[in-house]
Formats: structure tokens, sequence, C-alpha cells
């Protein structure tokens, strides 16, 4: 893939990502605003979540047998027809509800996609630095979407949507331009016929499985801390202003590991990496439950962004070495369908299980958790092989 290309592909990660985090919140002030019930904000929330997780597998099959450019550029017209509907149709709840599924769709149509062209174009030994840059823009994107919020809609404290619609929509078309700058992979007649293998003869590939679990953990990890550091800085008595700079400094660490990652990668060894990145990942989650002073928790979360930094990419990476060439998307789609529902039910299972212990027994029993999944390396690599010539442009 050429610089134009790539430097296109990087874009439209972050444009994927701050559109559907400027959208997101936006949402929910417009549902505020039409005095949708609070108990009603999760469920219109949660169409957004709903749709991927029903269709991830079939559009992971549709990237591998129609290319990651089709299925890049479906996304961003979704993308615009999500941003359209939120500006002209969401003065009711089912618009409302319709725009959060159309977001949804979109994103997924565009992650698998951009997933899918960095695993098949990544030039040989550069596949570890290049998921590492995506993901960092991909990251880098999810800061911008909140932020514009405030740049557009200023200090309100319940903000015209309006114009913050509007520049998702102007963002969305920005997105659709840069889709249609990646190449487009042609794929031959015995390649689709290949990417319509059934999924249990995929779930059947060596580590496919431990690769899906592992990233399953590892993001609702993430999740964990997003949700239970305010916590645990609400019981501990920290401003919110010392809470926004431990949130701070671990999305920065993330940030910081990933560009690094194909460098550390090189270095240690894929295996080596991941099973440094558990281990410090868990101890650090642990170590959030033992009481300290700020300067030292400041410490225990940068590592901890290090750490999680780290697991989200090399699991793209694993994923794409296990599976077969030719069913690469409907792997990676796998993985993030397996992702949503770890979401779900890694969260609720810590929570149930540390029920009395406030937020440090959440935190590590996260831990523990993450700590568990390095038993899914013992006896396995996931080192570099061999990659094979990556296809043409």
């Amino acid at each position: 893939m050429g610089r134009v290309a790539w430097t296109a592909l990087l874009a439209n990660s972050v444009l994927v990502q701050a559109v559907t985090f400027l959208l997101r919140p936006a949402s929910t002030y417009q549902a505020i605003a039409l005095d949708v019930p609070g108990g009603a904000l999760g469920a219109i929330g949660a169409t957004f979540a709903i749709v991927p997780l029903l269709l991830a597998i079939p559009v992971g099959g549709l990237v591998d047998r129609l290319g990651e450019k089709r299925l890049m550029i479906g996304g961003a017209l979704l993308m615009v027809a999500a941003s359209t509907v939120f500006l002209t149709a969401t003065e009711s709840v089912a618009g409302l509800v319709v725009a959060n599924a159309l977001l949804g769709a979109a994103h997924l149509a565009c992650v698998i996609g951009q997933q899918s062209l960095v695993a098949n174009t990544a030039p040989p030994g550069q596949l570890d630095a290049r998921f590492g840059y995506y993901t960092f823009m991909a990251s880098l994107g999810q800061a911008a979407g909140p932020s514009l919020i405030a740049a557009v809609a200023g200090t309100s404290v319940q903000p015209d949507t309006r114009p913050i619609f509007v520049l998702a929509v102007a963002m969305s078309v920005v997105m659709l331009v840069t889709s249609l700058l990646v190449p487009l992979r042609r794929r031959s007649a015995a390649e689709r016929a290949e990417a319509r293998g059934g999924l249990v003869g995929l779930l059947r590939t060596p580590g496919l499985g431990r690769a899906l679990t592992t990233s399953a953990i590892i993001l609702s990890a993430v999740d964990l801390t997003l949700v239970y550091l305010p916590a645990l800085g609400a019981e501990r008595g920290l401003t919110a202003a010392a809470v926004g700079a431990l949130l701070t400094v671990r999305a920065v660490f993330s940030m910081a590991s990933r560009l690094l990652l194909g460098r550390l990668s090189a270095w240690l060894g894929r295996t080596r990496l991941m099973a440094t990145s558990i281990v410090v990942t868990a101890g650090a989650l642990v170590l959030c439950a033992v009481p300290a002073p700020l300067p030292v928790l400041l410490v225990v979360v940068a590592l901890l962004g290090l750490g999680l930094g780290v697991g989200q990419p090399l699991t793209m990476s694993w994923l794409t070495e296990q599976a077969p060439a030719t069913q690469r998307g409907k792997a990676l789609s796998l993985r993030l369908a397996g992702n949503r529902v770890g979401q779900v039910v890694i969260p609720t299972t810590l929570g149930v299980a540390a029920v009395g212990t406030g937020a440090p027994g959440v935190l590590a029993a996260t831990g523990v958790a993450v700590g568990a999944s390095g038993l899914l390396l013992r006896g396995f690599s996931i080192d570099r092989r061999d990659d094979p010539d990556p296809a043409s442009d």
C-alpha cells in the first residue's frame, strides 16, 4: 500500500472514531431534550451495539469476498446517512433509534474494512507496527470526538445538537472521500470461493479461540477502568480533576505504547511482549486496589495504560496470522463480536464477584482475570511467521 493510500486509511480511522464519539454523546443530549426517561437512554444507546453484534459475522464474510475498499465505501455512505438522520429526523425517539442503528452499522463496516486492509497489505515484518499506528489513530479519533462537542456547543449544560449534527455530516463526507483513496484488492474466483468457508471450520483454527478470549478480556479491562477509576477516586476522596488526570495518563500511555509497538515487538518478540503486557496490566490493576497517594497512583495508572495499549493491536496481529488469508475479515469480525459479548458478560460477572468490596475489589478482580488470560499463552507461540508477500495494491 502506497503512502497516499496508507495516509488515507489512517485519516479514515481517525474520522470514523471521531464522528462516532461525537454523535453518541450528542444523541444522549438530544434524547434528554426530548424528555426521554433516564431508564430509556440506555436502551436507545444500546441499538448502536446490538446492530454490530448481529451483523459482525456476515459483514466479515462480505469483506473477504468483496474487498476492503468496497466495504469502507459502504460504511462511509452509511455514516453519511446516519449523520443525516441525526440532523433531520431525531425530533422523535424513533428517529434516534434509527440513527443509532445506522451509526452502529456504519462503524462496524468501516472498522472491519480498515482492520482487514491493514491485515492484508502490511509489508513483511510490519504487521505489529501497522496495527500499532492504526489503533493509535483510532484512539486519537476517540479523544477528538467528545472535544469537538465542547468546541461547537460551548459550555451550555444542554447544548443545541443541530450544529453538532451538521459537523458530523461534513466529517462523514470527508471520510467518504478518504475511503475512495484506499487500494482495491481484487480477489480471484478461487479466493472468493474459499472465503465462503464455514464459521465452525474457522473457529477450529489453532489459536483462534485463545486470541478471541484474550482480546475480550483485555477490552473489558479497558472499559472497567473507565468506570471504576472514577468510582475509586470518589471512594478515596480524590477531586474530579485528579480523576481526570488519572484517565488522561492511562489514555496517553496507551497511545504511546501503540506508537512503539513495532519496535517493542521486534525487540521482545510478540509472545513475550503479550505476556509482559498481561503481567504489567494485571499487576497495575491489583495495585490500584491498594491505598496509595495520588503520585503513586499516577505511576501505577501509567503502567496500566502501557499494558492495555499493547493488548488490542497485538491480538489483531495474532488473529491475522492464525486465520486463513482468505478469511481474515471474518476472523477480525469474530473478534469484534466477541469483544461486544465480553463487554457485557465479563464486567457483570466481575461486578457480582466483587460485590461488597467496592471499586478496589472490582479492579483487583479484573487484574486476576487479566492475569488468568496469560495462561492461554502457555505452550503456544504467537511470534511472527514468515509473512507472505502482501497482495498488490
